[in-house]
């Protein structure tokens, strides 16, 4: 029988009739054949459309020998740091190394190098001289254009420029892969590629830039923008600062596939060229791409144990029974970076698709009649934010959610509800959960409860995570996140509806501790609600300034460049930004722990709040 996985191996080429693959495909993640690891998708991808692909997972990167173990591949190395950030893989929110990869064999840390894309291209340059390479996947994504590296604390250059790589894919990837390698067939080198969506690449030649303004000036024939230079916005000053924040507006600004503009940024004696995104998938092309041939398992060289005595790769355990519904967040929240790599319009796959799959999971032998999530990176987003950004895209300068809500959103669950019907319809399955984020003020903005009454009575598995994120007005604003008075309606809804309905689900909502804007007074303030409500969390999240975000922006400037005052001066918001006050946040909203009681007495004293001490810790 013919192996059924990607090949790993020279000999899985030469079992194929394949002397020398078109790519290999270079991943930080160990080699899972399901849709939600991207060198499964994107390799029986590129196999449906009639190239070959060898897959190298996780190599040793101290190693020469391992990148050329398939021999040179005739169109190039397709190069990702796996579906994390290499750093952020590596390191917690306060710069601890992490004790386990859960892309890795038997989720044993180590098998990812730091700024994974930089070390694995060095090495196959070493390999192979002129080889084209591409690079793609969040690390390179959110590193796209010049960007604020919080684990070196600087503002680091294009890692594109910095990899030494040929040409840098941004988002998701299938069509420009598609575009890319139809080019690379034709004889084109992937340095010379230019024009594809979803692509950024170089030049040291002004005359092959496009038409451009500045990114200070008008711009009425919508001609390409020429971003602030590498040296402006890079040194720890003031003015730099303030050019980076312009810098992060303006690309922010130009996310959308539709209304996106071409970016230019000068870096020393070079310019990065941002390609405008490519367009999203269509439905027929979203359920084409999830459908392709993939054994859902992780490859059988997992199967023996790892270091740690443990086999398989954790991560699959978290997918492997869920279904992915959709793509794309118009919530568009300031810590994440959603926005920048999927883009803030929704792709969703058609009921059929997604009812094909559910069948599928239900003949696994370990299926034991869950199916744990239909979602994505916002579960109850099944179509665009509102009727105009089909042909228009999202606003540049609107949010669509947030403390005020743009009236022209489209509160809908109806198509949700039925697809979620259909499921737990079918034969093996008991329950149908929702365990991937739901944004509870679009549900609050419905009108119709259908939703939230099937929500409460089928798919919940004991408790239902939110994301309320802190109860400061002030501080939800800079987040992008809908009010905390709103969050309490709905806390009182979801009550109701489990004592209407018999339940017994508890309510738990998640927490940032250090985001920008936020200091010890603010942190005193979750705290004196949480014991009000009875509720102090297990765990907090320490805000962690990854590449892409509004957040990060802040973070590094102290300025909010989403709010530009009356004299045209952006916001200035506090940040939090030594170890020591991080902790004490984090005490603070953990006040009941007695190990935490010395950090929580300093802050109140810090905050001048001694008053609140027996409140507290007692």
């Amino acid at each position: 029988m013919t192996n059924p996985f990607l090949p790993v191996s020279k000999q899985d080429l030469l079992d194929r009739g394949i002397d020398e693959p078109d790519f290999v495909f270079v991943s930080g993640d160990a080699y899972v054949d399901h849709a939600s690891f991207a060198s499964a998708l994107l390799g029986r991808l590129l196999e449906a459309n009639g190239y070959s692909v060898a897959i190298l997972p996780q190599p040793d990167w101290k190693n020469v020998e391992e990148f050329r173990k398939f021999d040179r591949p005739k169109l190039g190395f397709l190069v990702s740091a796996g579906a994390m950030d290499s750093m952020v893989s590596n390191y917690t929110a306060n710069n601890k190394p992490r004790s386990e990869d859960v892309y890795a064999h038997g989720g044993v840390a180590g098998h990812r190098p730091d700024r994974a894309l930089i070390t694995y291209i060095s090495k196959i340059r070493e390999a192979y001289k002129g080889v084209n390479i591409l690079i793609g996947g969040i690390e390179a994504s959110l590193r796209r254009t010049s960007h604020y590296d919080y684990w070196s604390n600087t503002v680091r250059r294009s890692i594109l420029l910095d990899s030494k790589a040929d040409l840098l894919m941004y988002g998701m990837g299938e069509h420009s892969i598609l575009e890319i390698a139809a080019k690379l067939r034709q004889g084109i080198p992937a340095k010379a590629i230019r024009g594809v969506r979803g692509t950024v690449w170089y030049t040291s030649r002004a005359e092959e830039l496009p038409e451009h303004v500045s990114w200070n000036e008008r711009n009425p024939k919508n001609a390409a923008i020429m971003l602030p230079s590498y040296a402006e916005i890079s040194k720890n000053t003031p003015e730099c600062k303030r050019l980076f924040a312009e810098s992060y507006l303006v690309q922010e600004q130009n996310t959308d596939a539709i209304n996106g503009h071409l970016l230019i940024e000068p870096v020393d004696a070079r310019f990065i060229v941002q390609e405008p995104a490519a367009l999203p998938l269509t439905t027929q092309e979203f359920d084409a791409i999830y459908e392709l041939p993939f054994t859902r398992k992780w490859h059988p060289m997992y199967d023996t144990p790892a270091e740690n005595g443990k086999t398989g790769i954790p991560a699959l355990s978290e997918v492997q029974f869920s279904l992915v519904s959709s793509r794309g967040c118009f919530g568009a929240c300031s810590f994440c970076a959603i926005t920048f790599h999927q883009g803030r319009r929704i792709q969703a796959r058609s009921h059929e698709s997604l009812i094909k799959e559910a069948k599928i999971i239900t003949e696994n032998p370990d299926f034991k009649g869950y199916i744990h999530d239909v979602g994505g990176p916002t579960a109850n987003f099944r179509h665009d934010a509102c009727k105009f950004q089909k042909e228009r895209g999202a606003c540049p300068n609107k949010d669509c959610m947030g403390t005020n809500p743009c009236k022209n959103v489209n509160v809908d669950h109806t198509e949700y509800v039925e697809l979620l019907r259909k499921l737990r319809a079918l034969p093996k399955v008991k329950k149908v959960f929702i365990r991937s984020g739901i944004r509870f003020d679009y549900l609050m903005m419905d009108k119709d409860k259908t939703f939230f009454k099937e929500l409460v009575e089928h798919h919940i598995s004991g408790q239902l995570k939110v994301a309320p994120e802190h109860v400061s007005n002030k501080l939800l604003r800079l987040m992008r996140k809908s009010s905390h008075e709103l969050y309490e309606e709905f806390a009182e809804e979801y009550a109701e509806w489990n004592k209407k309905l018999g339940k017994k689900q508890y309510l738990v909502p998640y927490y940032i501790c250090s985001h920008p804007g936020a200091g010890l007074a603010e942190a005193i303030e979750v705290a004196l609600y949480l014991k009000k409500t009875g509720f102090v969390p297990d765990q907090v999240q320490d805000f962690y300034p990854t590449p892409g975000s509004l957040s990060t922006c802040m973070y590094w400037t102290g300025l909010n460049p989403r709010n530009r005052l009356e004299n045209g001066e952006f916001e200035e918001v506090y940040v939090a930004r030594g170890a020591h006050e991080r902790r004490l946040q984090r005490a603070l909203l953990q006040f009941n722990r007695r190990e935490n009681w010395p950090l929580v007495k300093e802050a109140l004293e810090k905050a001048g709040r001694r008053d609140l001490i027996k409140v507290l810790m007692k």
